[in-house]
């Protein structure tokens, strides 16, 4: 099997040697890391900007949801090189840090987005079940260093996934690629564990658990909680269960076919129609995932009221910019009650 995403090196023996390519693979997928690029780059600089002016940080949400918006900005930087690199027939021409940085800045995205939202979740829970005991526990300071945790912990489970990329020349290509070898295997297989239990399982079993939690004492209270109080618990729990629902809609594709190639990479499955059938889906699949990071910022558009309002006045003060030429500062000072 030729594994674009495992590598090669000479001498190694390649049973399915046109598995997984097919040319109008080379031309959809960076197409649509393209488009990818483009609104999320656009949606979550909308989305850091909206909660930095209007919003501000005064609330553990707002900051959660900042770092959430910040993570997936740094992952988008390195959409345009994964698109170079998909064009060209899987072809790496940026060197060997690139290779590790944008390698390990898929999967930091991945766990930072999916600790945060667990974060978000863990937060509501205690705001509606526990308000008066957990007021201690929910101030800036414990979220801000819980952000800290979040990045560092990330970071430290990135960083293998970075370290074990490297730049193979293979024939007329050079890969961007982990080089399967038979003393990696275990490290390899650990890191895929590791992807599935802690990117994916255990938070989603967390997530369930406080939303069944939440569901049940937003039941028993429904009728003692005002108008005013419940109108904006809901609005905040949908938009978190929004961004939670498009998390496992672009992700599970990813990781059901992360686990049947961890299972090739075990020699388990070794059919080269199987291996076929893989290697064609996984591109697929990464570009569903990569999909996450450009859809947060449409879905607080959609779904929060208050989110939606603010960024109205955020691209009414830009286009009134534009339209006078003056500096967006200036204008802001005379017309404070608008922008």
């Amino acid at each position: 099997m030729e594994n674009k995403t495992s590598g090669m090196s000479e001498g190694l023996h390649v049973n399915c040697s046109m598995s997984g390519r097919y040319s109008f693979i080379f031309t959809f997928i960076p197409v649509v890391y393209g488009c990818n690029f483009v609104i999320g780059i656009i949606g979550n600089s909308m989305v850091v900007a909206v909660i930095y002016r209007y919003m501000k940080l005064k609330t553990v949400a707002n900051v959660f949801v900042l770092n959430l918006a910040i993570s997936d900005l740094t992952f988008l930087i390195t959409l345009p090189l994964w698109a170079t690199f998909t064009a060209t027939g899987y072809h790496w021409p940026f060197g060997t840090f690139l290779c590790k940085a944008s390698a390990g800045l898929v999967i930091f995205n991945l766990y930072t987005s999916i600790f945060f939202l667990t974060a978000l979740s863990i937060d509501r829970y205690l705001a509606i079940v526990h308000p008066v005991r957990s007021r201690r526990q929910r101030t800036l300071f414990y979220a801000n260093l819980t952000c800290v945790l979040i990045w560092l912990f990330a970071l430290l489970l990135s960083a293998p996934t970075a370290l074990s990329r490297d730049v193979y020349d293979i024939g007329n290509s050079t890969l961007c690629a982990v080089w399967h070898r038979s003393e990696q295997i275990n490290l390899l297989v650990t890191l895929s564990v590791l992807k599935s239990v802690l990117g994916f399982l255990v938070p989603f079993l967390v997530i369930i658990t406080c939303y069944c939690l939440i569901g049940r004492a937003l039941l028993d209270s429904r009728g003692l909680l005002r108008k005013s109080v419940r109108s904006r618990e809901d609005e905040t729990l949908r938009m978190i269960a929004a961004t939670v629902l498009a998390f496992f809609v672009c992700w599970a594709p990813h990781q059901a076919f992360h686990f049947m190639e961890l299972l090739a990479t075990l020699s388990v499955v070794g059919n080269c129609q199987t291996l076929d059938v893989i290697d064609t889906a996984m591109p697929f699949t990464i570009c569903i995932s990569y999909l996450n990071s450009c859809v947060n910022p449409i879905l607080y558009g959609f779904v929060g009221h208050n989110f939606r309002k603010n960024l109205l006045r955020l691209l009414g003060c830009i286009l009134e910019k534009v339209r006078t030429g003056r500096p967006l500062k200036a204008w802001h000072y005379k017309k404070r009650s608008v922008c």
